[in-house]
């Protein structure tokens, strides 16, 4: 088959979700006349290519769980990063049912799940059926997580009745049981496809949010769900894992090859079409630096200064690129320098010396350029910097979650000490000091501490219990924005009901 009539399913796919009356050209729109059993390898890729736009870059997915949250704010910078308020729409809990954002993650993340279903149209062998299948649980995960409902078609359905949906506890049934039962059929590995820890690590995910998934606003965690949590982050310690030495490797790169810990990626390739990650590191960035970058996202301080100063994780050199540009790992605050140690300057001539202090609206025309802390947490593939499609590996899950999953669980459990020893290993790995005591706040901030703008933190927050609280730059917010409200666009399909507030 050629790749156009992929694409052109796909697209077909983004734009049919929830449409009843429908006005597109339903060409691209792919039948038995066009596929066929040797095109299924064909099918999954296009798949994975889909998954690309809502997830490998900090503009779509990852921005609705990070820049929603504690971790990341867009500051407008006079007229830059205004975008008719968007960003700060995300950050102070003020979004609407006409957010452009939420609307398009909304629809990609759909067209991933209807992609991988075509797949199963075509006779599949029961592995590819599985990849598939994977891949299809992963993306509706998201859709629960988000907006609380699920659509979905049977194989072999068209696309132009409404697609069925599932509500949350419903769709938590169906994703447990299809984990389950395509695990046996999934490899061993590499972390680059679908495979079996990855399975495991989506179902220990599925466990743990389960009881805040069916009640965002009080969630309960039953002791057999805490249960399977636990003996799933077994099976996967049997894989071989452990935490890399470097924390910085597991995004670097060469990260398919060097890190030791990662379960589930997104391959990339210099020169893939398609791929955004470098976005990772030219959002926050200056205009002056190397490379050169967009000068928007930044971290907050209060979530900077929850890091100790021997703390790995908070900020260090790395060979192949601080040797290079100057640019550290991990948090940039105060003076900039390039790689002769050369102190860098803003557009303005002043110091370029990142601040902690960020507003959500900058107004100094000498703060502007430099307000908020910046984070690089995928070192910079300066390799391939011409091209701007970089050699590091989207991480989607690494085992030093799956053992902090497995502390929560625990510690949920009243087995705090098991927990605490869990986590310690962990921060000692990283050079931090080790916990007296855990308490659900700790393990909230050691989550944070560990997976910082990896996409998970408005998912733990609201676990936690502490998505709705104030914090910087951001007063409390309505229970409603607990969800996502369904796009305006989708609610032509009368199965989808808006969600409360909306």
């Amino acid at each position: 088959m050629k790749n156009k009539y992929i694409i052109g399913f796909i697209a077909a796919t983004l734009a049919l979700s929830g449409c009843t009356k429908l006005d597109e050209n339903l060409n691209g729109q792919v039948n038995s006349g066009t596929l066929s059993q040797g095109n299924v390898p064909g099918l999954i890729s296009a798949a994975y290519i889909a998954m690309r736009g809502p997830y490998q870059a900090p503009w779509n997915w990852s921005a609705l769980q990070e820049v929603t949250s504690d971790e990341a704010i867009v500051p407008t910078r006079a007229g830059d990063w205004d975008d008719n308020g968007a960003w700060r729409a995300l950050h102070l809990h003020k979004w609407a049912a006409d957010d452009g954002r939420i609307s398009g993650v909304f629809r990609d993340l759909n067209s991933i799940s209807y992609a991988a279903t075509t797949v199963l149209r075509f006779s599949p062998t029961p592995a590819q059926s599985a990849e598939a299948r994977f891949l299809r649980a992963f993306a509706q995960f998201s859709i629960l997580d988000g907006w609380g409902q699920v659509p979905y078609r049977e194989t072999g359905e068209g696309v132009i009745l409404p697609s069925k949906v599932r509500n949350a506890s419903e769709e938590i049934a169906y994703l447990i049981s299809e984990l389950t039962a395509i695990i046996p059929d999934l490899p061993n590995g590499p972390a680059n496809v679908s495979n079996k820890n990855a399975a495991r690590t989506l179902l220990m995910k599925i466990y743990l949010n389960k009881g805040a998934f069916l009640n965002r606003n009080a969630p309960t965690f039953d002791a057999a769900d805490m249960a399977k949590v636990i003996s799933l982050a077994d099976e996967i310690a049997t894989g071989g894992y452990s935490l890399s030495t470097n924390y910085f490797d597991n995004f670097a790169p060469s990260n398919n090859v060097i890190s030791r810990e990662n379960i589930f990626t997104a391959e990339n390739t210099a020169g893939n079409d398609g791929s955004d990650l470098d976005g990772m590191w030219k959002c926050t960035l200056h205009y002056n630096q190397n490379p050169n970058g967009y000068n928007g996202f930044a971290t907050l301080s209060n979530f900077y200064d929850k890091f100790e100063a021997t703390d790995k994780r908070r900020g260090d050199t790395y060979t192949g690129q601080t040797n290079i540009s100057g640019i550290r790992v991990g948090f940039l605050v105060g003076q900039q320098f390039d790689q002769t140690g050369l102190a860098l300057k803003d557009r303005k001539g002043n110091p370029l010396a990142f601040t902690p202090e960020v507003s959500i609206i900058e107004r100094d025309p000498n703060h502007l350029e430099v307000a908020g802390i910046r984070v690089v947490k995928y070192p910079i593939d300066y390799a391939n910097a011409g091209s701007r499609k970089p050699d590091n590996d989207w991480v989607y899950y690494r085992y030093a979650d799956v053992l902090l999953m497995k502390a929560e669980a625990l510690l949920r459990t009243s087995q705090a000490g098991a927990a605490l020893t869990i986590v310690n290993s962990i921060r000692t790995v990283r050079g931090a000091s080790t916990l007296g005591s855990l308490t659900v706040d700790n393990l909230l901030d050691e989550r944070g501490r560990e997976l910082y703008w990896e996409s998970f933190r408005r998912q733990d927050l609201i676990r936690f219990g502490k998505f709705l609280a104030a914090w910087q730059e951001k007063p409390a917010s309505d229970a409603k924005y607990l969800l996502f409200p369904i796009p305006d666009n989708q609610l032509g399909n009368p199965n989808l009901v808006q969600n409360p507030g909306f």
